[in-house]
């Protein structure tokens, strides 16, 4: 625009002001207590009368500066700068001009200016700091982004004149009219204190910014935030000491208040399950709730809400957030606010505009206030209970607890410490999962437990176990051996209803999850000490008659235990969580909204991170690679086996059938309405790979084992491993296989034992092979994959895969458990090429996600989509 001070408009140079010092000049201008005295060129010269009697001189110089101007305004009040008195004079010149008064006599004739000079003076250095924010869209990511610029600007102060510029010629200034003044700059000193400003860690500037205007002097900047502040905490302090004078501007980002006390605030009821909390700073006497604070950054910066970005950065960074109605900002450390970050960010896409003061949680989320400690001190006020209990929660892997009085068996470290967590769960009134590998010895723990509550008289009511029908002979033998003095009661077979009447006499009951349902009537007469559920994946289904029955027993304290919480998605996790503490996850839609969704299909971190959080106090999970040291080693093989000729030709006809059959479901229903179908398509393709006369079509009896490469590739590693010594458990998930293979093992006179669904006496076998007059133990997946103990083998065979990797090992657990004293080897018969190959590849997606929840790794992503089937579905490979 044209340099012309009688047009002048607020709109263009109020930015140059803070709101305090626009606002007084304001009141000033329209008391007239600001007079003008002379107008020249871009410089005008004025006085106010201050509060006081005190009159103050203004010296005010504007320029061009993008679209407005920059005012460089002197005054002889103390604050010496862009003060209140130079607004009020370039409001009172704006006045004027709109009021229709005459200024020509102030605007001084043109006249041979008389020069003075001045030499000889040693320069003071000014150093000017000021910000730039600027929001644009971002096309890349479809969404508004702020960015700000930074800049510092070094100036020279020769006896109340500033100068700048790095050619050091002498500087002529127009002092009023007829006046002017000769500056001899001193080159020297100027490079002494530019190279000062450089020691600092300034680095000259070499793009242009608005951050501060042109007449502030040379440019300097620095690489990012984290820069930007040590310098004002570390250098800045040590150049004002060496009498620098800093002018921040307004709007600097790093003029930063001081932080006086961290407070947080709970408010709890006895009677409810959650709790309120506030966590705020005190800024200058006043208390600032940090929940308004942070949701504001969130919207500027929305990368808070990443949890991969904000996992990226170190705790002892930290983060600049502006306060409420002021120009003042606080730098908060993020080792505190990322664990209160994970809550807003939630808080803040369903309803930030709701957002009080306050966060109100699930009173068993206590835990989350332990990470709040870190960093500053706290001022906490109320919430002494709450307190003491997120405490407990935190330390609950870390307690202790003997071996109770009459345990028959020796518990080792890791066992004892599972004691400890259930005993600290009962004792803090909450449920827990006990999710220990396969053979770590869950029974034991639990019976030591039982056993502790005993013996502190806390059992004076029953403890009611839930399991599958198989494992009704193993709770009986274990309790018997190590736990001789607990009264057991089985209720399962047609005359278990005459025992009911009996529930109280003991302190054991045991039932099953088919019988549950049946019995809730009889069952619920009892009230109970502890209800444990075994094998927990049982419910995974929560509409199951089995989970709506187990939520309705009545009992003190609820477990869990599984060596597979997780077997095939989240929401069996929170089908088990819901039983253990019911609301606690949220309803199965917002569960599924919040975590499921994320998780498992967007490979979410931060909420895999959330979700970790959550439930890591109450889920106690050691595989056998991290307690079980004494184990020897597992080998696990993949056995490649070549179909044979009539396998190859019918497997090629059948996936063409399946695959023109599985498309035209989908084309009719979509994929995800089209499972049964694809999984019917799938079992045949399976059925085709093992055997051909599992699919029914041999109805003249044609086919032989030497039609069936991989029961050929069996029996041969079968005549090997026998020769070995070795002792052999094989799972299949067909027992119409088992058939097959137990036909061949009489053919060549084998004795082996064998355990379906169907069989009705399991101790048998399972004796018979751990006495070592078995080589050989065929076992359907599905019946043996848990509940049985088998030490005495040492090689185990999966003859078919199946998409469950944590099925598989659970059955292989039943040799390597504690117990152990051989290498146990475990192979795979994989079919070359062949849907089982794919299989395979898509096992180790569902172990990923087992792992990234209960592990606390990470999430690869995995769905079965479109290239899952079309993988599927290929023809043979070679």
């Amino acid at each position: 625009m044209a340099l012309d001070l009688l047009h002048i408009r607020e709109d263009d140079w109020r930015a140059e002001f803070g709101a305090g010092d626009l606002s007084r000049g304001r009141a000033y201008a329209a008391e007239g207590r600001s007079r003008l005295l002379s107008l020249k060129g871009s410089t005008l010269v004025a006085s106010c009368r201050g509060s006081g009697s005190q009159t103050y001189q203004q010296r005010i110089t504007l320029n061009p500066y993008g679209q407005g101007w920059s005012v460089t305004g002197h005054c002889s009040c103390p604050v010496g700068f862009n003060c209140k008195h130079v607004a009020g004079a370039l409001l009172t010149l704006q006045r004027q001009q709109e009021q229709g008064i005459d200024l020509s006599p102030l605007i001084a004739p043109s006249q041979t200016l008389q020069e003075q000079r001045l030499e000889g003076v040693q320069p003071q250095p000014i150093l000017s700091l000021g910000s730039l924010l600027r929001v644009h869209f971002d096309a890349r990511k479809g969404r508004m982004q702020e960015q700000a610029q930074h800049r510092a600007a070094l100036a020279f102060d020769y006896q109340g004149h500033s100068v700048s510029g790095r050619n050091s010629k002498d500087a002529v200034l127009r002092l009023s009219a007829g006046q002017s003044l000769r500056i001899v700059r001193d080159p020297a000193s100027e490079a002494v204190l530019r190279k000062r400003l450089e020691q600092s860690g300034l680095q000259v500037a070499l793009r242009q910014s608005e951050a501060l205007p042109e007449s502030a002097g040379e440019a300097y900047e620095l690489a990012g935030e984290a820069a930007w502040l040590r310098f004002v905490r570390e250098q800045l302090p040590h150049l004002r000491e060496e009498g620098w004078q800093i002018r921040m501007q307004p709007d600097f980002q790093f003029n930063l208040a001081k932080i006086d006390d961290w407070y947080a605030t709970v408010e709890e009821d006895p009677e409810q399950s959650w709790f309120d909390l506030e966590l705020g700073i005190e800024v200058d006497g006043q208390r600032l709730s940090l929940l308004p604070i942070l949701l504001q950054a969130i919207r500027r910066t929305p990368w808070l809400l990443n949890g991969e970005a904000l996992n990226k950065r170190e705790d002892d960074e930290e983060l600049l957030v502006s306060l409420p109605d002021s120009h003042k900002r606080v730098a908060l450390p993020l080792a505190r606010l990322k664990p209160l970050l994970a809550t807003l960010g939630e808080l803040f896409l369903r309803n930030p505009d709701e957002a009080g003061q306050r966060l109100r949680l699930p009173r068993l989320d206590a835990a989350r206030l332990a990470p709040l400690q870190q960093g500053p001190a706290v001022n906490w006020q109320g919430g002494v209970q709450l307190r003491d209990f997120a405490q407990r929660l935190q330390a609950l892997d870390s307690a202790s607890c003997p071996v109770p009085q009459g345990l028959q068996a020796e518990l080792r470290p890791y066992q004892l410490q599972g004691l400890a967590w259930m005993q600290a769960l009962a004792e803090l009134e909450v449920g827990g999962l006990l999710a220990d590998d396969m053979g770590l010895g869950k029974t034991l723990q639990t019976l030591a437990h039982i056993l502790c509550e005993q013996n502190a008289g806390r059992l004076t009511q029953p403890a009611l176990i839930v399991m599958p029908t198989s494992l009704i002979p193993n709770w009986q033998d274990e309790a018997a051996r190590f736990t001789p003095q607990l009264k057991i009661l089985a209720l399962h077979g047609p005359k278990r209803r005459a025992l009911f009447k009996q529930i109280g006499e003991h302190d054991i009951i045991l039932t099953t999850y088919a019988l549950l349902p049946r019995d809730l009537k009889a069952l619920n007469a009892q009230r109970y000490r502890l209800l444990i559920l075994d094998e927990a994946q049982n419910i995974k289904n929560p509409r199951s008659k089995a989970a709506m029955a187990a939520g309705q027993i009545r009992a003190g304290q609820r477990l869990c235990l599984t060596g597979t919480p997780l077997e095939n998605h989240l929401g069996e996790l929170w089908a088990q969580f819901n039983f253990l503490m019911p609301g606690w996850l949220g309803d199965s839609k917002s569960f599924f909204r919040d975590y499921r969704t994320p998780i498992e299909k967007q490979g979410n971190a931060q909420r895999l991170a959330h979700l970790n959080g959550r439930i890591k106090p109450f889920v106690l999970r050691r595989s056998k690679e991290q307690v079980a040291r004494e184990l020897p080693p597992k080998t696990e093989i993949t056995h490649w086996v070549e179909l044979s000729a009539a396998q190859r030709d019918r497997y090629e006809t059948l996936r063409l059938a399946m695959d023109q059959k599985v498309r035209a479901e989908i084309a009719r229903q979509g994929l995800a309405r089209s499972q049964i179908v694809i999984l019917e398509a799938l079992l045949r393709l399976r059925q085709a790979c093992c055997d051909l006369r599992l699919l029914g079509e041999d109805s003249d009896g044609r086919l032989s084992s030497a039609d069936s490469g991989k029961l050929s590739g069996l029996l041969e590693m079968l005549e090997e491993l026998f020769a070995e010594g070795r002792r052999v458990l094989l799972f299949s998930q067909f027992t119409s296989m088992l058939s097959l293979i137990e036909e061949e093992l009489r053919k060549r006179h084998i004795p082996y034992a064998k355990l379906t669904g169907s069989t009705q006496d399991r101790r048998t076998p399972v004796q018979q092979f751990q006495a070592g007059t078995l080589p050989i133990f065929l076992i359907s997946l599905k019946a043996g994959g848990a509940g049985l103990n088998l030490t005495a083998a040492d090689t185990v065979i999966h003859f078919d895969p199946w998409w469950n990797p944590a099925a598989e090992a659970q059955a292989s657990d039943r040799a390597y458990r504690i117990g152990q004293d051989k290498p146990v080897f475990v192979y795979k018969l994989i079919a070359r090429g062949s849907v089982e190959e794919k299989i395979q590849q898509l096992q180790q997606a569902k172990a990923s996600l087992a792992r990234g929840v209960l592990e606390g790794g990470s999430q690869a992503q995995w769905q079965l989509g479109e290239e899952d089937l079309q993988a599927l579905f290929a023809p043979l490979s070679d």
